[in-house]
């Protein structure tokens, strides 16, 4: 039994290798096709990595018995968004095609309103799939923003930034931890953030519509974020207070605290 659980353990591990190996095979196929240069391969190779290794200790840590079709998919969107990451890494050295590049991220934003309802038709949700979904979305927000901030200006980082600010934060004021009511209005907001930063890179804009529609994005952020923020703080000031037990108080202070209170007049 023992040996059954311990095989069982390995599974999901072993298909964190697959994906980086499909996603090795994602970048000798690009560097075949646009010649890549040494950024692209190198940063492609790194996330390759990089997400094998953070993936894999999280299943040793949550010990999860099958990896799961949803968490498939959003593997299978990790693996576009590092063909994207290369390629955009590339583009400091020549400029991959925008077809190539805009075709690997559309799909992979298409796929980011798959994974979750194949979670919830499998009853497979998990806090670990609902992680990796959203580290893999945050993190081509972040590598778009840095695409299309080569055209537009630095300030694009803004967007792809301010869930990393938001979460660093996080540490220093506690209560921003605090979890937050289900929103469709945060959601949509969340949504096309990629959608806009992927046609304002896809090139098909004049520069002026770009810029426009990626600072509305920017704005809608802003809000979201703030909206979120002030009712955390909300939340965390209204909090009630545990009262304090006899026991845990000066012994003077004792015979203050159990005493009724007196009416006045």
């Amino acid at each position: 039994m023992a040996l059954n659980d311990m095989y069982g353990a390995r599974l999901p591990q072993q298909e964190t290798m697959v994906g980086a190996g499909v996603q090795l095979l994602l970048l000798a196929l690009l560097g075949s096709a646009i010649g890549m240069g040494p950024a692209g391969w190198l940063t492609g190779v790194v996330f390759a990595i990089a997400t094998w290794a953070v993936l894999t200790r999280a299943l040793r840590r949550t010990r999860p018995r099958s990896f799961g079709p949803a968490n498939r998919v959003t593997l299978g969107r990790s693996i576009l968004v590092g063909g994207v990451t290369a390629l955009v890494a590339d583009s400091f050295e020549s400029s991959p095609p925008a077809s190539l590049l805009v075709g690997l991220t559309a799909v992979a934003l298409i796929l980011d309103g798959v994974d979750g309802k194949v979670a919830r038709r499998t009853g497979t949700s998990s806090a670990l799939g609902a992680r990796f979904d959203m580290e893999v979305d945050a993190f081509l927000i972040l590598v778009l923003s840095v695409y299309v901030g080569m055209a537009l200006g630095p300030w694009v980082l803004l967007i792809g930034t301010m869930r990393y600010v938001f979460v660093a934060a996080a540490r220093v004021l506690p209560w921003l931890n605090g979890e937050l009511p289900p929103s469709m209005a945060r959601k949509t907001v969340a949504a096309l953030q990629g959608v806009i930063l992927l046609v304002a890179g896809s090139g098909l804009l004049p520069y002026e519509v770009a810029m426009a529609a990626v600072l509305s994005a920017l704005a809608l952020l802003v809000w979201s974020f703030g909206r979120d923020i002030a009712w955390l703080w909300r939340q965390s000031v209204s909090a009630p207070v545990e009262p304090v037990r006899a026991e845990e108080l000066p012994r003077e202070l004792v015979g203050v605290a159990s005493a009724p209170a007196r009416s006045e007049g």
